[in-house]
């Protein structure tokens, strides 16, 4: 199975879990879809079904690849 790039990945888990974590009560319209959207993304990258488990792999993931996973500053990635 394919990965996706660690920075990538965070990316995504940061999103999630700001929204997650911010005031996101359904609205009239149902669930933040943003949120429902980020939820797909996150399982249809690390291979699952459901969120809670996509959220697991993914920091298994990143936690592996820790030091991989932090862009490198403007001024090396010149080089």
């Amino acid at each position: 199975m394919l990965k996706p790039h660690p920075v990538v990945l965070r990316r995504l888990v940061d999103e999630y879990e700001a929204l997650v974590g911010a005031d996101t009560l359904p609205g009239p319209a149902g669930p933040n879809p943003r949120l429902r959207d980020l939820a797909y993304t996150l399982c249809v990258s690390t291979g699952t079904r459901d969120v809670r488990q996509a959220l697991e792999t993914a920091h298994q993931w990143l936690g592996s690849t820790a030091d991989v996973a932090r862009p490198r500053p403007a001024a090396l990635a010149a080089d």
